[in-house]
């Protein structure tokens, strides 16, 4: 890997991690026209590592956010007073949401690094998940507000979030469409699936330094990790604006078209899946 496949793949992380349309899914296409080995553990471990780059744009992002939820939560472990307020129990639903993708993340760690890994899964999932992302809004009655989060929708989306770790689905979109069949409103259904990223992805990526090597040195990872902070954080900022008033099924057509494309090159065999 040059410096060159690093910067291509820090945009690509930084613009895919949190849009509905799967990082991983685009990181597995670019990795494929960069020439490099999609199954080699090395270049996995590579784009799990970069995401860190791009919830650290998050984290500095929602930063007052994060602060006031994390000194809440642990002031309310001692503290009656501060356990009813929506900064505490934002804490617990951050906790209790990212549990499932963490038991399930890591006992199938080698089918999602394996097998999963195949572009034929990624075309399944980028056109398979349109149709429950179009669904999800068809039925979104928007009615609910970050206040009136519960324990329930935390569990729901999170749970959501498991069927982002086949490659194609996206993480983003999966947990938003999660908060949308539960009634909350675009806006809350998208923060609360950032900050589900946040223990989801930086532990993938702390799990997944021991693999770094071979012809990754460290400069290619901070670059990596550079770009894909600057691009992350300029997606984040303008998907907030975007679901305030639009629908995430406009991201529908280009699914489905990425998709339809890679069925296409792969029953040709222009292009292999692994």
């Amino acid at each position: 890997m040059n410096y060159f496949d690093a910067v291509v793949l820090g945009i690509v992380e930084g613009l895919t991690e949190f849009l509905p349309v799967s990082s991983t899914g685009h990181l597995t296409i670019a990795e494929k026209a960069l020439g490099l080995d999609v199954a080699d553990p090395a270049v996995t471990a590579y784009t799990a590592v970069i995401q860190m780059g791009a919830i650290a744009a998050v984290v500095v992002y929602f930063f007052k956010d994060i602060w006031n939820i994390a000194r809440a939560w642990v002031l309310g472990l001692v503290k009656p007073e501060y356990r009813g307020q929506l900064d505490h129990r934002m804490g617990w639903y951050v906790i209790v949401g990212s549990i499932p993708v963490g038991v399930v993340g890591f006992l199938l760690k080698d089918l999602i690094k394996g097998d999963l890994r195949s572009l034929w899964v990624v075309a399944i999932a980028l056109i398979g998940w349109s149709a429950v992302m179009w669904l999800a809004e068809r039925s979104a009655r928007q009615a609910r507000s970050e206040r009136d989060l519960g324990m329930t929708d935390a569990i729901v989306v999170g749970v959501f979030q498991v069927v982002s770790l086949v490659p194609g689905v996206s993480r983003s979109g999966a947990t938003i469409s999660g908060g949308l069949f539960r009634g909350l409103d675009r806006v809350t259904a998208t923060k609360l699936s950032f900050f589900l990223s946040i223990p989801a992805l930086v532990a993938a990526g702390l799990f997944e330094l021991k693999d770094l090597g071979g012809d990754i040195g460290v400069g290619q990872v901070v670059v990596g990790t550079v770009v894909a902070f600057v691009v992350a954080y300029a997606a984040v900022a303008w998907l907030l604006r975007f679901v305030a008033g639009h629908s995430i099924a406009w991201f529908v057509p280009y699914r489905l078209a990425l998709g339809v494309l890679l069925v296409a090159l792969l029953a040709t065999n222009t292009i292999s899946a692994t």
